[in-house]
């Protein structure tokens, strides 16, 4: 068996297999498409996140729009942050390209497509594909990114979250541990908490058991756009008066001194603009960066990141003490105002940054190679969403909270009623319900970014508007759970729903007709929860 791992990052993605020759995961170098990142650890390869339309079915991916430098050139063909797009709520508009339309799904999976061909060129033919997810990722999301891997025929996919997969992968030689991973990327800040146990067999395999969950659509991403904002307002300039070009490569100016200050005190550059003609001073301190990620609530998301893991973990049992490792994964976590707040909760010898870019796609193949099994839990609450005629509002029947471990049934049924007279079915509007944190985002007709902010609110998100397990219409309601022969009357309860989640997280329903007392449907495939 052959297996391979696909951490699709924001900023940089790898990918990782078992060598035939030593049986030991690796990162793959795919020529091309890689970059070499030089690391305390030696070489490694990360194929950068970006995608450039030179034409019609003509694209360019990785290392080749990296070091040529194409989003300079034509900036209206770049792509990057896409994978971010695509999980988030706050979307750019799609662009128009030589009479196509382009929005961050498409990228994405060209993106993805040109990986896989990539791999495939290389002779490797795997039997297994393993795709890293964040850990708060919406259906919206993992729908796409199965539609995707269909699309791509891949073999025997499987997904995990990225900081889950992480902990897997560094508790496979000590098992029986807490692991918490802080996975800080360029989008998302993930957290997981996970126990390891060794399991005995005819191989020596790990059952991995989440025991808590966080994260925030926050990342590296939102902090070189705060760093470039702030030399904008130090020089007095309006960001509509500099080039695409000129904002592209503040960026990079403002990423590259983000990542020299994990290292120093003070970082200086320079940078210009053509259309200003005028070269400026850059110099950033470690006091400037802190007080940039408390003024954008930064170093407050991590805090209640990891207070809400622990104070979840504490109802499990399972106190901070007896976390035994802290791994910091991502490159944002090589800040060093993050490092030293995670320092703080946990204490030096237990916090380890050792392999901040490949331990997700490295860990990811643990699924295919050393455990058995890992126990997770539903990462959002569940509930239907009903039209309340007489107040002409919705209101929210819950059916599964936060939390709960799958498999699992509902113990109460759902009681329906017909809400008109001479109803002939019934549908249901099933979604997740979840406190997010993102970045709001606001673009201008090309794209651009032009306003940021940290948003926390609660969320409604339907999971019926696109099921693949729902017929298509034009309804709101788009699940159809029962069909009324004969019609259904107000005020009459008509069907009793029983719920329950298989071990693949899909919801099913158990449908009884209660004039009739006919057995309408038996473990309906509903919703894929997440």
């Amino acid at each position: 068996m052959t297996a391979v791992a696909i951490d699709f990052g924001n900023s940089n993605t790898v990918v990782c297999a078992i060598d035939p020759i030593t049986n030991r995961p690796q990162v793959v170098n795919l020529p091309g498409l890689c970059c070499e990142l030089r690391s305390k650890n030696g070489t490694i390869y990360t194929i950068p996140s970006q995608v450039f339309i030179r034409g019609n079915s003509d694209f360019v991916i990785g290392a080749e729009v990296r070091d040529q430098k194409l989003g300079w050139q034509q900036p209206d063909r770049f792509f990057h942050n896409f994978k971010r797009d695509i999980a988030a709520k706050f979307r750019p508009p799609s662009r128009c390209i030589d009479g196509q339309m382009y929005d961050a799904e498409a990228i994405g999976e060209i993106f993805l497509r040109q990986i896989w061909q990539g791999i495939l060129s290389q002779g490797i033919t795997p039997t297994q594909v393993i795709l890293t997810v964040p850990v708060g990722a919406f259906e919206t999301y993992l729908d796409w990114y199965y539609d995707v891997s269909q699309s791509l025929d891949l073999p025997n996919v499987r997904f995990v979250d990225e900081s889950t997969a992480a902990a897997l992968g560094y508790g496979i030689e000590q098992p029986g541990v807490a692991i918490l991973v802080v996975d800080f990327g360029a989008g998302t800040l993930d957290l997981s908490l996970v126990i390891t146990n060794s399991v005995w067999d005819e191989r020596r395999t790990l059952r991995g058991e989440v025991i808590a969950k966080s994260d925030a659509y926050v990342g590296g991403m939102d902090i070189d756009h705060w760093i470039a904002e702030l030399f904008l307002e130090q020089w007095q300039i309006d960001r509509e008066e500099i080039s695409d070009l000129g904002w592209l490569d503040l960026l990079a100016k403002a990423e590259e001194l983000k990542i020299k200050l994990s290292e120093a005190e003070v970082v200086t550059d320079s940078w210009s603009d053509g259309e200003l003609m005028c070269s400026l001073d850059m110099q950033l301190s470690q006091e400037q960066l802190t007080d940039l990620l408390e003024e954008h609530q930064v170093l407050e998301q991590i805090r209640q990141a990891l207070d809400e893991v622990l104070t979840f973990a504490q109802g499990r049992g399972i106190t901070k003490q007896m976390i035994e490792r802290v791994l910091l994964v991502g490159g944002s976590s090589q800040i060093t105002a993050v490092k030293q707040l995670i320092t703080s909760y946990f204490g030096r010898q237990k916090v380890i940054l050792d392999q901040p870019f490949t331990a997700v796609g490295i860990g990811a193949l643990a699924l295919a190679t050393k455990v058995k099994k890992v126990d997770d839990f539903l990462r959002h609450s569940y509930a239907i969403r009903l039209w309340e005629p007489y107040s002409r509002s919705y209101s929210y029947y819950p059916i599964f909270e936060k939390g709960t471990r799958y498999p699992t049934k509902r113990l109460e049924p759902l009681i329906l009623q017909a809400a008109n007279n001479g109803q002939t079915e019934i549908r249901l509007d099933i979604g997740e319900l979840a406190d997010t944190a993102e970045i709001e985002v606001a673009y201008d007709a090309m794209g651009r970014m032009t306003s940021r902010k940290l948003v926390r609110q609660a969320d409604f998100r339907s999971l019926v508007e696109t099921r693949k397990f729902s017929s298509p219409t034009t309804s709101p309601y788009n699940v159809c759970v029962a069909k009324l022969s004969p019609p259904g009357q107000v005020g009459v309860d008509r069907i009793r729903v029983d719920f329950t989640v298989n071990e693949k997280r899909i919801l099913l329903a158990t449908i009884t007709d209660l004039l009739s007392g006919e057995l309408l449907a038996e473990n309906k495939p509903i919703a894929l929860l997440e």
